[in-house]
């Protein structure tokens, strides 16, 4: 094999026990966890909503977007579950660029990733501990779901890694809901066998060990547009989209149908101050049809300090080096509008 061997990474278990999460953060996140699940359940009516940067780019930076969305969050508690998005490892199309946190804890440097777990475990640890926000972060590397396991509230799978085989099977032995994206091409297909998959138990090699999973009952869909054959972005979260979802659900028989809007990525084309537009439309189509309501559990949303994005060494704070995201001032109002809204 044509590698080299640079180092080797500290385990999960090895990890925890340097950085451990105290018994009162665990309560925390064991109370969010059964929060969430009886959203997906149908048990609570409430929205959630996963809103965040598109990458975690800047500790500082995202602890302070943390801190304004928790005073929101308690606002409106009552109709919005609110999960930051904490997004630690980026995929990439071509495989080049800036793969998040995980590879480079300083966009600015060379990777290394034995501080970047650590650095990823830390700021995920500090959003639970200091903020009482368990958090969402999207599992690009199941090897790697055991370093934030007992950190996170939610985890989804990608629209480049939803058909393949470990994502599914990693995410069949998962105790939290686990979102499914369509795929980029668009094949809803692809993402309901990922949903058959993750529900069911599976026999499985997972670090090094035969394991089995029981099957999670959460896993569900994500709905995030998708691009054509002429490389046009396509979105998929009308009203017509919707019901079309629900009743491939109907038909294929899954525990908790549940479906997240993912206002961005090419549901948006990327124009990231449509997610406001997005956001309204769903829930317009959510009060004129009771099924879709029942299907539509909440949305995800990228959102950080400033509007738009900049080049990675450019030094404006809180503004995204990945797509463009929502800056604050939009993003607050739109979260009170959304409460207002339901």
């Amino acid at each position: 094999m044509n590698l080299q061997f640079i180092g080797k990474l500290p385990i999960p278990q090895e990890i925890k026990a340097q950085y451990p999460v105290s018994a009162e953060a665990a309560a925390v996140k064991a109370k969010r966890d059964q929060q969430i699940k009886n959203i997906f359940a149908g048990t609570d009516h409430r929205l959630l909503l996963v809103i965040g940067p598109c990458s975690a780019d800047n500790e500082e930076a995202v602890l302070e977007y943390i801190s304004r969305l928790r005073k929101v969050a308690d606002q409106v508690a009552d109709k919005i579950f609110i999960v930051p998005r904490i997004y630690t490892n980026k995929p990439r199309t071509t495989g080049a660029g800036y793969k998040g946190m995980l590879h480079y804890p300083d966009p600015t440097e060379k990777p290394d990733l034995i501080k970047g777990v650590i650095a990823i475990r830390k700021l995920h640890m500090k959003s639970l501990t200091d903020y009482g926000f368990s958090s969402a972060d999207e599992m690009l590397y199941p090897e790697n779901h055991r370093y934030l396991s007992d950190l996170l509230t939610y985890v989804a799978v990608g629209a480049r890694s939803v058909e393949n085989q470990q994502h599914r099977i990693t995410a069949s032995g998962l105790e939290i809901p686990v979102g499914m994206k369509n795929p980029t091409g668009g094949d809803l297909s692809v993402m309901l066998n990922s949903i058959y998959a993750a529900q069911h138990p599976h026999t499985f090699c997972y670090r090094g060990w035969e394991v089995k999973s029981a099957g999670n009952p959460y896993a569900h869909a994500i709905l995030r547009g998708y691009v054509d054959k002429f490389g046009q972005s396509t979105p998929n979260y009308h009203y017509e989209d919707l019901i079309q979802l629900y009743e491939s659900y109907m038909n294929a028989g899954f525990e908790n149908p549940a479906v997240i809007i993912d206002a961005n990525h090419s549901n948006s084309g990327k124009k990231y101050l449509e997610q406001i537009r997005i956001t309204k439309e769903v829930l317009h189509s959510c009060r004129v049809n009771q099924d879709i309501r029942s299907l539509v559990k909440g949305f995800m949303i990228e959102s950080y300090l400033q509007d738009g994005c900049q080049k990675i060494g450019e030094t404006d704070f809180g503004k995204s080096i990945t797509d463009p995201c929502l800056g604050w001032e939009k993003t607050e109002k739109l979260i009170y509008e959304m409460a207002d809204i339901l």
